[in-house]
Formats: C-alpha cells, sequence, structure tokens
C-alpha cells in the first residue's frame, strides 16, 4: 500500500483491526483479535481482506502496516558506509534520540514537535483517513544517525503538499548524509505526484536557510516575532520546495 492510499473498508470489523494496528505500529495477532473484542471468524475475515489489500503485514503472528515506500540504499563516503531506508517501528528509540539531539539547542522547533507527536503516538508510521507519515532513517550498523520525515495530510485539498524536515547527528554531518536524506524525500515526494513540500525554521539558524536554499528551497513568506527562543522573540522563516 503507497502511503499516499486512503485506505477504504468494506465492513467495520476490517476498520477497527486497522485502526488497532495503525495506531500501534506493530501489535501481536491475538492482541489485536482481544481488543477489537471480535469472534475468531469474524476477526479473520476482517484481517484476510486487509492482507488481501495490501494494508497489512502478518510476520509470523505479528501485525504491521504494509507502506511500500522505496527500498533499502548504501552509501559510502569517506570511508564511512551508511543505509538510508524506510523507517520501520523497531527505529522508534534511535528515531526520537536522533531528532532530540539535532533539536536540543532549541532552534529546530518543528523537528521538536516532531519528535513529541511520536512520543505522544508511540508509532512511527501513520496512515489513516486523516493523515500519513513517513520516514527515512540514515543508519551506520543499524543505529539511526539521520532521518528525512514527510508530513502527508489526507485532505483532498491539501494532498499535493507535505511538511518536510530532515537532519543528522552532528557528529556525522559533513559527510553528505543530510543531502542524500533530502535527495530520498524529494525523490519520494515527486514520484508520488507532490507540487509543493514546507519547511519552517527560526531566523537565527542560517545554517539550516542555507541547507535548504542549497537544495533548491525558497523563502516563501515571514512571520515576524513568531516562536520565543531563550526568552527571545523571533521570525518565523516559511521555506518551500516546489517541482517544476
Amino acid at each position: 500500500m503507497d502511503a499516499v492510499e486512503r485506505p477504504t473498508f468494506e465492513t467495520t470489523a476490517a476498520m477497527e483491526v486497522y485502526q488497532y494496528v495503525e495506531r500501534h505500529g506493530t501489535a501481536a495477532r491475538h492482541r489485536v483479535r482481544e481488543m477489537v473484542d471480535l469472534s475468531p471468524e469474524a476477526f479473520e475475515k476482517a484481517l484476510t481482506h486487509l492482507l488481501s489489500k495490501g494494508y497489512i503485514e502478518d510476520d509470523g503472528g505479528t501485525l504491521t502496516l504494509a507502506l511500500d515506500v522505496g527500498s533499502v540504499e548504501e552509501h559510502t563516503t569517506d570511508g564511512l558506509t551508511y543505509t538510508i531506508r524506510p523507517a520501520h517501528n523497531d527505529d522508534f528509540e534511535g528515531l526520537v534520540q536522533t531528532i532530540r539531539n539535532v533539536s536540543s539547542d532549541g532552534t529546530y522547533v518543528v523537528a521538536e514537535s516532531v519528535a513529541e507527536q511520536l512520543l505522544y503516538e508511540d508509532a512511527v508510521t501513520r496512515h489513516n483517513t486523516v493523515e500519513s507519515r513517513v520516514f527515512f532513517v540514515a543508519t551506520v550498523d543499524g543505529e539511526v544517525i539521520g532521518w528525512c520525515h514527510l508530513d502527508i495530510p489526507q485532505l483532498d485539498k491539501l494532498r499535493e503538499t507535505a511538511q518536510l524536515t530532515v537532519g543528522v547527528r552532528e557528529e556525522q554531518r559533513g559527510q553528505g548524509i543530510g543531502s542524500q536524506l533530502m535527495k530520498r524525500g524529494l525523490d519520494w515526494a515527486k514520484a508520488n505526484g507532490y507540487r509543493k513540500l514546507y519547511n519552517s525554521v527560526p531566523a537565527i539558524t542560517e545554517n539550516a536557510m542555507v541547507f535548504l536554499e542549497d537544495h533548491g528551497w525558497h523563502t516563501e513568506g515571514i512571520r515576524r516575532n513568531h516562536y520565543t527562543v531563550d526568552g527571545e522573540q523571533v521570525d518565523e522563516v516559511m521555506m518551500a520546495y516546489t517541482f517544476d
């Protein structure tokens, strides 16, 4: 199932099973049946329907969302080999730690809110009739060192735009990892028909603005005194990337 595909359900039972798995990211098959309170027959029928539509995968009794957001890529730069791939629920802890590491100086406000949302919802990927959330991660020896996140509204009037955040741990910067993560996010968005991505940064984060500008982003607007950083009011620079 693609993240841009809005899920539809033929029965209430199928919807309830999907919603439980979607909200929890991954769940044991028997646990799902208990929580949605269906008879064994009704549960099996609903699950078979979801499996046949490609909405859910069953890995030895563990149910997960079946989102197809691309393949695994391996890169090497200056002797460092790293992998860029779609994130999965096992990345949860490393992903939150990495986002918090990057936003620890208090200036990457959007990334801070992404980390808080992850912690609140306790799931890496979301995909429902209201929103979708896709993460790509950069890893070294299995450890998450960077991310690219796309927040995708499902409302028809907004479905051609998405919010993008990207970041790399400080100790791994300067090796092109952020650029590769950005490229992965842009390529995915373009392939899936998006016309514009957006991001917002405080005006004091000059390095972030330069990074975005170097990758084709432009300033779309400024909101005066929108943030309060270290007790000071700071402008918000609203940036956008528009596909040709």
